[in-house]
C-alpha cells in the first residue's frame, strides 16, 4: 500500500544552513497493517506524516500509494488534494471538529468537498460509522456539549467517511486521559481489521505503540 524510497527533507535553520530532518527513509508498508512510529521531540515524525499525506513535498525520494507514484524524479504531477480527500484520512492529536455544527454533519463535511450535499448513502455510512465508535446518540449534539473522548471518536469518524484507503494519525492520544487514549488506540486497531483501512500512527508513548502490529523509530533522520 506505501512504499517509501530514500525520502530525504530538509528545512533551513536561520542561519544559511540546512536542517537535514529526513537523511533516507524507507519504508514499506502492506494494505491494511496497523504501524506504529514512535521518536524522541523534534525527530522528524510530523514531517514524515505530513509527506505521506501529501502536505509537504520531499526533497528528494519517491513515494508510491497504492502502486501509484505520488512524489519522484520521474512521476508526473498528481492533484495532491484530491489524493488528500479521497484515499487519505487525517487524525490529528486535537480534534479539530467545527463547533457551529452537530457531530453528524461534523463527520459528514468531507463529503462535501466535490460535491453539494451529501448522498443518502454517505449519510448511511456516517451512521454506521457512529455506530462502530459508539457514538450514535451523539448525532445532533454539538462538540461543545460532547467529552474529549467522544469527540475523538467523531473525528474518527469523520477521517474514515471517505473510505480512505490510509488513515495517517499524528499524537491522537496526546490530549486523552489514559482510559480514553486506550479506547483510541483500540479503535484504530479495528478500523484496521473491520474497515481494511491502512493505518499509521506517530507517537512518543511506548504504552499506545505498544498495540500497533509493528513498530519503527524515527532516529538521526532514519527509520528502523
Amino acid at each position: 500500500m506505501i512504499q517509501l524510497t530514500d525520502i530525504k527533507k530538509s528545512f533551513p535553520d536561520g542561519e544559511n544552513k540546512r536542517n537535514e530532518v529526513l537523511r533516507g527513509v524507507n519504508m514499506t508498508v502492506a494494505k491494511g497493517e496497523f504501524v506504529a512510529i514512535t521518536g524522541e521531540s523534534g525527530s522528524g515524525k510530523t514531517t514524515l506524516l505530513n509527506i505521506l499525506g501529501t502536505i509537504i513535498v520531499p526533497d528528494s525520494g519517491a513515494y508510491m500509494l497504492d502502486n501509484k507514484t505520488i512524489f519522484g524524479s520521474d512521476s508526473k504531477p498528481v492533484d495532491t488534494a484530491d489524493i488528500r480527500n479521497r484515499l487519505i484520512g487525517f487524525v490529528f492529536q486535537e480534534h479539530r471538529l467545527m463547533p457551529q455544527y452537530t457531530i453528524l454533519q461534523n463527520i459528514l463535511l468531507p463529503t462535501l468537498a466535490g460535491q453539494v450535499k451529501t448522498t443518502p448513502e454517505q449519510v448511511q455510512y456516517a451512521e454506521y460509522l457512529m455506530d462502530m465508535t459508539e457514538i450514535s446518540v451523539l448525532a445532533n449534539r454539538l462538540p461543545a456539549t460532547v467529552s474529549g473522548g467522544e469527540a475523538s471518536r467523531a473525528a474518527l469518524c469523520r477521517a474514515l467517511i471517505m473510505k480512505p484507503l490510509v488513515l495517517l494519525a499524528d499524537e491522537p492520544t496526546g490530549q486523552l486521559d489514559s482510559r480514553n487514549a486506550h479506547n483510541t488506540v483500540a479503535l484504530l486497531k479495528k478500523v484496521s481489521r473491520e474497515l481494511g483501512a491502512t493505518v499509521l500512527m506517530v507517537s512518543h508513548s511506548h504504552e499506545t505503540t505498544a498495540e500497533a502490529e509493528r513498530i519503527l523509530t524515527l532516529k538521526d533522520g532514519l527509520l528502523s
